[in-house]
């Protein structure tokens, strides 16, 4: 279409025509074309690549997986998950047992792997590392409330000092009477203890020093 000239003699564009938006509009001259928004559509900040992102996603979905022993724990809470990364064409996901031969460990994994695999992350796997080895200081101070809330009492600070000197003095976590005694040094699981409170004459588990 030809354009109409203006009182000066310039050609000025008529009515439908300018510059293109690059998405089929149409705009006025002299004002630049806005960029179409992202084709991802996820609303990811600029800069932020996508391998990152899918690390950060296998971190969260990793870290919210919860203990099969203390369901109230996830391991976040317990301190186990020790990083993601991408190897290749693979995320890792590396977790430290909380002890040698725990037998919750082979239920962790496999837990973390179905929630990956759920979650579309199906090229993800669970690494184990062993060094630094894992102790009772790694738990969380919401993991240790929540232990409390659970009936729990927990494992004092310290841990490697305490479990080879020290006499341990344990709050009951129903009462908080310090007045309590061990009755069994295992409780319901391998790393718990038995003991009683004197005072409520409640038993209760506590989570041991490692």
């Amino acid at each position: 279409m030809a354009n109409a000239t203006s009182a000066t003699g310039v050609p000025s564009p008529l009515v439908g025509e300018g510059q293109g938006g690059g998405d089929g509009r149409t705009l006025p001259v002299g004002i630049p074309p806005t960029p179409n928004p992202s084709p991802q559509g996820g609303g990811e900040p600029p800069g932020v690549a996508v391998g990152d992102l899918a690390i950060a996603r296998a971190h969260r979905i990793a870290a919210a997986v919860v203990d099969p022993e203390i369901p109230v724990l996830t391991l976040e809470d317990l301190g186990v998950l020790r990083g993601v990364e991408r190897r290749r064409q693979s995320i890792i996901v590396k977790l430290t047992p909380t002890y040698t031969g725990c037998p919750a460990t082979q239920a962790i994994r496999l837990a973390v792997e179905a929630a990956l695999a759920e979650a579309g992350m199906a090229n993800a796997r669970v690494e184990t590392v062993l060094s630094p080895p894992w102790s009772t200081d790694e738990i969380t101070e919401t993991g240790r409330r929540k232990l409390q809330e659970y009936g729990i009492a927990p494992p004092a600070r310290g841990a490697r000092a305490r479990s080879l000197f020290a006499d341990e003095t344990v709050a009951c976590p129903k009462c908080g009477s310090t007045a309590t005694a061990k009755i069994s040094e295992f409780g319901s699981t391998a790393c718990k203890a038995l003991w009683r409170c004197q005072a409520c004459a409640e038993p209760f588990d506590y989570f041991k020093c490692l």
